[in-house]
């Protein structure tokens, strides 16, 4: 006996606990998983319809419902746009960084505003087009990468 407990009590009730931590154990396991799944490529943010366009700030994503994908604005890699309140001889170019995964596959592609052939690109049967890049540059400010916001389109092929 020790402090008054028989063995045979001291073994079920050590055998009890010893069950409820292996079930606590379980139950966190299931929740991890069950979290490590939602959280695969195919789930970001708000689902948009094919055909609609919808703007995102750097580093947001949505999922394309429908087309089973998700995109996302990875950054401007260049913004060369005449300002508005310049006169150019060009009217330059901005190039959008976007990343569209789902399906177990992932790939990068860069959009152009200044080049209509360079503003959309074809992934998997869909066509992937850029709008507009907000806000336009003007000479006396320069843009961060926080005010940057990239309105796209998605339609099926």
């Amino acid at each position: 006996m020790d402090g008054g407990i028989p063995a045979e009590a001291r073994l079920v009730a050590g055998g009890t606990a010893s069950a409820s931590a292996q079930g606590v154990r379980s139950l966190l396991f299931l929740i991890g998983l069950a979290t490590v799944s939602a959280c695969g490529d195919t789930v970001a943010g708000p689902s948009i319809p094919l055909d609609e366009p919808f703007t995102l700030a750097i580093g947001e994503s949505t999922t394309v419902s429908g087309a089973q994908f998700v995109i996302e604005f990875t950054g401007v890699t260049g913004d060369s746009r005449c300002p508005a309140d310049a006169v150019c001889i060009q009217g330059g170019d901005a190039l959008v960084g976007v990343r569209v995964s789902g399906g177990g596959t992932a790939a990068t592609f860069e959009l152009h505003t200044g080049d209509a052939s360079r503003a959309s690109v074809t992934h998997r049967g869909y066509r992937i087009s850029l709008v507009k890049l907000e806000p336009y540059p003007f000479s006396s400010r320069p843009i961060t990468d926080a005010e940057y916001r990239a309105t796209f389109a998605v339609k099926r092929l």
